[in-house]
């Protein structure tokens, strides 16, 4: 059972990718699509909202695309899949029910679930998972970047 929408992991997993892949250049929406095949369109959402509250930065032009907008160990997946959420309730929420079950005994429960399981979200970091990908191979081996001039 998945708690997380897909939307959620969708971003999880992008901000990831582009920590991964964004040196020298940022990575394009269209490669990031590429890597985890997905039509573009499902990801530009989901990007523009992690622009939006400050996750990536989005670069204009040609070689343009996204990248990091803080220190990868400075993001953390709560906070990613907080911006998710948010931008999934924005888009058109369903129905949620009216009545005092719902409102004083249902929605308070549920709420602490939410906050408990986000709080375990945020002590996962973009850096551990960046980590944890290399040490599993889950992505093409990325050349040390050299700054020695």
């Amino acid at each position: 059972m998945n708690f997380l929408s897909r939307r959620s992991l969708l971003a999880i997993a992008a901000v990831t990718d582009i920590a991964l892949h964004a040196r020298p250049l940022p990575v394009s929406a269209k490669a990031l699509a590429a890597r985890h095949n997905l039509p573009p369109r499902h990801l530009e959402p989901v990007l523009q909202a992690l622009v939006r509250n400050g996750i990536l930065k989005g670069v204009r032009g040609p070689r343009g695309g996204y990248e990091l907008a803080r220190e990868r160990r400075r993001i953390s997946a709560g906070d990613i899949v907080r911006i998710a959420m948010t931008a999934q309730e924005d888009e058109g929420a369903t129905a949620i029910p009216e009545s005092r079950l719902a409102e004083l005994v249902v929605t308070p429960v549920v709420k602490q679930g939410i906050q408990a399981f986000l709080s375990e979200l945020d002590k996962v970091t973009v850096d551990d998972l960046c980590k944890q990908a290399q040490a599993q191979e889950a992505v093409e081996q990325i050349p040390a970047v050299d700054f020695t001039i």
